[in-house]
């Protein structure tokens, strides 16, 4: 995650669209600016996100846990979510993509909202459950990177055949099935494993029928 951050935030610190990883031709005015806040804010997301998660640093700085909880809702995941839903329609992913990706920040706001409320309730592992589901949204901008090479090479045999050798055609459909499994499948495996552990994260006592 840290080589991501790396590789793909430096960009945007310059605020030159014409330095910018997304094509933006065709694009309104509000596009470029909305975009740089959500990388920005999304990368807060994406670090503050690791301490969130991190056992050992949860249970020796409590604290500290509280306050970078904080910083990934409010200096993160809030606006990043809502900068995503002003770029998601206007993206170049296709409409499957750009759904995918609005979609994506409707749940991303809504799980990090329900995390943010069982920590004021002090409901503790309910908040555990719904931060854990949270982050596993946050780290789709990573595995859509994944995906996108995975299912490039499996496609791209297929460039003749299915897209009749129209390479943007083979690129809008990669990009809108990445934005989906990204994060979907993300989801899918977090859900299996809470299922699968207790509140500590310990695996669950399954008691055989007598």
């Amino acid at each position: 995650m840290l080589a991501f951050a790396v590789y793909s935030v430096p960009p945007y610190l310059t605020f030159d669209p014409a330095r910018s990883r997304v094509a933006l031709s065709g694009s309104p005015p509000f596009f470029y600016p909305l975009l740089v806040a959500h990388i920005i804010f999304g990368t807060v997301a994406l670090v503050a996100g690791c301490f969130q998660v991190w056992p050992w640093f949860r249970r020796s700085y409590p604290r500290a846990h509280r306050w970078t909880g904080r910083a990934y809702f409010f200096l993160g995941v809030f606006p990043a979510g809502v900068a995503v839903l002003g770029v998601a329609p206007f993206g170049h992913t296709g409409f499957g993509g750009n759904t995918g990706n609005t979609v994506l920040g409707v749940v991303w706001l809504l799980t990090g909202f329900a995390g943010w409320r069982m920590a004021r309730q002090r409901r503790f592992p309910e908040h555990r459950r719904w931060m854990i589901r949270s982050f596993a949204l946050t780290t789709s901008i990573v595995a859509s990177r994944l995906w996108a090479g995975v299912l490039f090479a499996v496609q791209l045999p297929r460039l003749d055949s299915v897209y009749g050798g129209d390479q943007q055609a083979m690129i809008e459909a990669i990009g809108s099935a990445g934005v989906w499994l990204s994060w979907v499948v993300n989801l899918l495996i977090v859900e299996w494993w809470l299922e699968r552990t207790d509140h500590t994260g310990k695996p669950k006592s399954r008691r055989r029928p007598r």
